[in-house]
């Protein structure tokens, strides 16, 4: 398991597996578990290759064309995109912007 600060980096949260993989987060105090598949995040990087976003952690409201809508739409209704986006950042599938994430761009159908 890697353990990583969630995107505003006032908790941490931890995760098996990779983007490539399909991943499986833990968070929570009460150690939630929530499982991203591997064609999930290639779709993400697809939908939103080579663009700048905001991540969108909000429960409630989440900017439109953020990863947070994204995902709550695509993947899973909970807050995830505080785990998400770490996770992108630090396999290096995106950069860290002061207001959200460039994702880089997909090259030959391939993830990176």
């Amino acid at each position: 398991m890697t353990t990583l600060k969630t995107w505003t980096g006032k908790s941490q949260f931890e995760y098996g597996g990779s983007v490539a993989e399909g991943t499986t987060i833990i968070f929570g105090t009460t150690h939630s578990k929530c499982k991203v598949e591997a064609w999930q995040y290639k779709n993400l990087l697809i939908e939103f290759s080579e663009k700048t976003i905001p991540v969108g952690t909000s429960r409630t409201t989440r900017p439109p064309e953020s990863l947070g809508e994204w995902i709550f739409h695509n993947i899973d209704k909970r807050a995830i995109a505080s785990y998400v986006a770490p996770i992108l950042i630090a396999e290096g599938y995106a950069t860290k912007l002061n207001d959200g994430i460039k994702i880089k761009g997909i090259v030959h159908g391939s993830e990176r």
